[in-house]
């Protein structure tokens, strides 16, 4: 018998004694009516908005799309609120809901490009809404709040979890990933998480609790993710493929099988409830904390939206957080704030005391920390083959306003920690550049791109690294001689393209080109174009320092090869970036 029909109720009873309430964010009426009277519909808080119809006028039509797992239980609301004939304004609400992949969404939201076609998005995460946010370019979103939650850990066949002492045991997130590093102990499995807001904040968690743990060179944390990289599915669906179907010998010693995944507890109550107890997940929540997906309400590009759709959407999240609302979205396996306690869901979802299941949240990561994250992930799995190009000109000995230190010393140290951040398989290289600083040319390789973990003589292509950056040194009269330097560098970085690697070229400048002599803006571009291949792309990485610099000048160079432009004013700013860009030009090129 399957573990849902055994248990009473509607979502069963879990064998552990009460606990305190959820901590998922369930919106309030009353902030979703302040969005929509901001957004200029104030008589939205009549009160046949909220008052439930005895009968239709006209239908007022709205379309959600949402990640695929909250999206059957919006159809199921949709559904409640057609039968019994919820209406908005004296409107029946006609709701549509389909499912998309976060990511996707958010790449077409950031595009900026056409109408999305859909007035209300419900991702698994805001850090979706935020990666649209970070182009000024893209469609306007504005979250009404939270319509559920779900905390992130690490689900097991039973047998791996006998093996590590569940549920008596308990472990950090480091100690679990650990274990997969064993002589392969544990065939753990995750979703990519350039694609999985599950996969970004559990290795976001992951780097943050190594660190923690005295990893402060980021080391551990790069070889737990290329450890992780082994097994990973591209999304969250495709991951739940993965994992033994039954607990039969054959399934669960099948070495492409996982033993375990990264999930969520909604994923793992979804599964369980499907394949009852014959192949059902016991599910570790880890002591030190598990982040949350945390399904955002969010209205899209909601000035094109008619004062009914406004209102329907705000009816709408009104029934997800009415009593009706919530026992639907409890029994597809969510946590909702004001709801029953989180032990009925996660009993379903394999939770056993004494795992620490009723409180198990930890602090949100930042933006900086899930950017930083996925940069790390993007080198680490795909290996990089980047070579740096850094501005040696007069104008880098200037003292960088409030910190008392000159742009080159600061842009070293910045370079340093970006370097700190790579694998021993990736190919760094180091060139500077200033007018005639090579007799005729304007640029000097100072370190070829090689494998960091390469020896050669007493130290490694690291330490060669180390030292050159750390020697950088702004050229007494020398001028910024940026257009040939640019070209050249490019050209040698499409001559020596590596296949199966991330390939790139940094640049970081502190001004615009004063070579009277070199190549003109135009022909430089014009080249670019023409040495950059799709099939095998090396995008111009650029970023200005300074007040100096022409932003948009960078920008349609940079352009040119697929890559991107970045003005800093500070350079302590420029590891961030690069990190940033590397992100965002993996994701182009994949």
């Amino acid at each position: 018998m399957g573990r849902h029909s055994s248990m009473p109720d509607e979502y069963g009873t879990a064998t552990a004694g009460p606990r305190p309430r959820s901590r998922g964010r369930m919106v309030a009426i009353a902030t979703a009516l302040v969005l929509v009277v901001a957004a200029g519909t104030a008589l939205a808080v009549r009160s046949d908005l909220l008052d439930l119809g005895d009968a239709c006028g006209d239908e007022v039509h709205l379309e959600v799309v949402a990640s695929p797992d909250m999206a059957p239980a919006l159809r199921e609301a949709a559904d409640h609120a057609r039968d019994e004939q919820i209406t908005s304004d004296g409107n029946c609400l006609d709701v549509r809901v389909t499912a998309r992949d976060a990511y996707k969404v958010a790449d077409t939201l950031r595009s900026g490009r056409g109408k999305p076609g859909f007035q209300v998005w419900v991702p698994d995460s805001d850090l979706w809404l935020q990666r649209v946010e970070q182009n000024a370019k893209a469609t306007k979103v504005a979250t009404a709040g939270n319509v559920a939650s779900s905390p992130i850990g690490v689900g097991m066949v039973p047998s791996a979890a006998k093996a590590f002492g569940f549920p008596r045991k308990t472990y950090s997130w480091t100690q679990l990933t650990g274990a997969a590093m064993e002589d392969d102990k544990l065939r753990l499995g995750a979703a990519d998480p350039a694609r999985s807001a599950t996969g970004l904040l559990a290795l976001t968690k992951l780097a943050a609790s190594a660190k923690s743990s005295g990893d402060k060179d980021g080391t551990q944390a790069a070889a737990m993710a290329k450890v992780l990289s082994q097994r990973t599915s591209d999304t969250d669906g495709q991951l739940m493929d993965t994992v033994a179907r039954d607990a039969s010998g054959t399934e669960e010693g099948n070495p492409r099988r996982n033993e375990a995944l990264v999930l969520s507890e909604q994923a793992a109550y979804a599964h369980n409830s499907d394949v009852g107890d014959d192949g059902a997940l016991d599910l570790f929540y880890p002591k030190d904390g598990s982040p949350q997906l945390n399904y955002p309400f969010s209205l899209v590009d909601e000035e094109s939206m008619t004062t009914d759709e406004s209102r329907a959407a705000v009816r709408f999240i009104t029934l997800l957080g009415a009593p009706e609302g919530r026992s639907i979205l409890e029994k597809h396996g969510f946590r909702t704030e004001g709801g029953a306690s989180p032990d009925a869901v996660a009993a379903e979802a394999g939770a056993r005391a004494p795992q620490p299941y009723a409180e198990p949240s930890s602090d949100p990561a930042t933006r900086e920390q899930l950017e930083e994250t996925l940069g790390m992930w993007t080198i680490t799995v795909q290996s990089a083959r980047i070579t740096t190009v850094v501005d040696a000109s007069a104008s880098m000995a200037n003292l960088v306003p409030g910190r008392g230190q000159s742009r080159m010393e600061v842009t070293k140290a910045s370079m340093l920690a970006a370097l700190s951040t790579f694998t021993p398989e990736d190919e760094i290289g180091l060139w500077e550049f200033a007018t005639l600083l090579d007799r005729t040319r304007d640029y000097k390789k100072l370190v070829p791109t090689e494998r960091l973990g390469d020896r050669k003589g007493a130290g490694t292509q690291r330490d060669r690294l180390s030292a050159a950056f750390t020697g950088l040194q702004p050229v007494p009269g020398g001028a910024t001689g940026l257009y040939d330097t640019t070209l050249a560098a490019y050209k040698e970085a499409t001559s020596s393209y590596r296949s199966g690697k991330f390939n790139a070229l940094v640049v970081v400048t502190d001004g615009v080109n004063q070579d009277p002599d070199s190549v003109s803006r135009s022909s430089l571009i014009s080249q670019l174009e023409s040495l950059s291949d799709p099939e095998h792309p090396v995008p111009l990485i650029a970023i200005a320092v300074g007040p100096d610099t022409d932003k948009d000048e960078i920008e349609q160079i940079a352009e040119a090869t697929g890559g991107s432009g970045h003005q800093v004013s500070d350079p302590a700013d420029i590891q961030q970036v690069i990190l940033k860009a590397i992100i965002e030009a993996g994701a182009r090129t994949n």
